[in-house]
C-alpha cells in the first residue's frame, strides 16, 4: 500500500468516527420529551 492510500485511509477512519460521535453523544445530551410521550396515552378511544 502506498504513502497516499494509507493517508487517505486513515483520514477517512478519522473522519467516519468523529461523525459516528458526534451524532451519538447528541442522542445522549437529548433532553427527554415530557411525559405522556407514547401514541398510546394520545389516543382518544382509550382514554374514553
Amino acid at each position: 500500500m502506498n504513502t497516499s492510500a494509507l493517508i487517505m485511509m486513515i483520514a477517512t477512519q478519522v473522519i467516519v468516527t468523529f461523525v459516528t460521535g458526534y451524532f451519538f453523544v447528541r442522542v445522549l445530551k437529548t433532553p427527554p420529551k415530557p411525559e405522556p410521550d407514547s401514541y398510546e396515552d394520545n389516543d382518544e378511544e382509550i382514554r374514553n
